[in-house]
C-alpha cells in the first residue's frame, strides 16, 4: 500500500471524488488531498485526506440492526484526532466498541506527533510516523487480533483488502459502488500475512495511558 498509494490509488481517488456532491467536507478534503491548502491546521495531510475521500466514495450502508450513517460520521470509527495537551485516559473512557481505530495525537491534524492503534481501549503505538503508514497498520491489526471490520467501514476495508492487498480476491464480494477506475489489483500479494503482521505490530508493548503493558491475546469481535 505504501508503495502504490501515491502513484496509483490517490490520483484515482481524487479524480473520482470530483464527481461526488461537493459538500463543504468533500471540498475541504479534495483541497487537502491535492495539497492546495496552505497553513491550514484544520485539515489532514494529503494521504489521510485521500483515504477519507475513499470513505465518501464507499460510504456506509444500512444494516438489519443499524441505520445508515453519513461518511462524515463514519470517520470517527476509523480515525480520531486528539490534541497532545489533553488526557488520553479521558478519551478512552468515552469510547465504546472493540474494533480498532487510529488515534492521532498532535498539536494539529497536519502536525501529528504520534499515531496509535486503539483496540478495546488499549493503546498500541504505531511504528509508522505517517498517516498512510498508520492506516496500513490499522488494516493489518484486524488480522493480528482476528477482528471483523466495523460495519460502517466494511466497504472501505473490503476494497483495501481485495484491490490494494489482493487478499481473498476470488472469494470476497466487493461493493457494486466501487468505481471501475479504482478496481485495479496490484501485483503485490502479502504472503504469510499473520506472521508478518504480528512482527510489525506486536514488537511494541501494548500500552495503556500510564505506559503499563497488557496481554496481547487476540480479541474476538462481538
Amino acid at each position: 500500500m505504501l508503495e502504490k498509494w501515491d502513484t496509483t490509488f490517490r490520483p484515482k481517488v481524487i479524480n473520482e471524488a470530483r464527481h461526488l456532491t461537493q459538500s463543504v467536507e468533500v471540498c475541504r478534503l479534495l483541497k487537502a488531498a491535492e495539497k492546495l491548502t496552505e497553513n491550514d491546521d484544520t485539515t489532514w495531510d494529503s494521504d489521510m485526506a485521500s483515504l477519507l475521500l475513499l470513505l465518501h466514495l464507499l460510504p456506509p450502508t444500512a444494516g438489519r440492526k443499524r441505520t445508515k450513517i453519513s461518511p462524515s460520521d463514519a470517520v470517527d470509527k476509523m480515525l480520531h484526532f486528539h490534541k497532545s495537551c489533553c488526557s488520553l485516559d479521558e478519551h478512552l473512557r468515552g469510547r465504546d466498541g472493540r474494533q480498532p481505530y487510529i488515534l492521532a495525537v498532535g498539536r494539529t491534524r497536519n502536525r501529528i506527533d504520534t499515531f496509535y492503534i486503539v483496540v478495546d481501549k488499549q493503546l498500541i503505538p504505531c511504528q509508522a510516523t505517517s498517516s498512510l503508514g498508520a492506516f496500513d497498520e490499522l488494516f493489518k491489526s484486524h488480522y493480528v487480533f482476528n477482528l471483523s471490520y466495523d460495519e460502517c467501514l466494511g466497504q472501505l476495508f473490503t476494497f483495501v483488502q481485495t484491490t490494494v492487498y489482493n487478499i481473498d480476491v476470488a472469494t470476497t464480494k466487493e461493493s457494486p459502488r466501487v468505481p471501475a477506475e479504482l478496481t485495479y489489483h496490484s501485483d503485490h500479494i502479502i504472503s504469510n500475512t499473520k506472521s508478518i503482521l504480528a512482527g510489525i505490530l506486536l514488537s511494541q508493548p501494548c500500552l495503556s495511558t500510564n505506559q503499563t503493558s497488557h496481554s496481547r491475546n487476540p480479541i474476538q469481535a462481538t
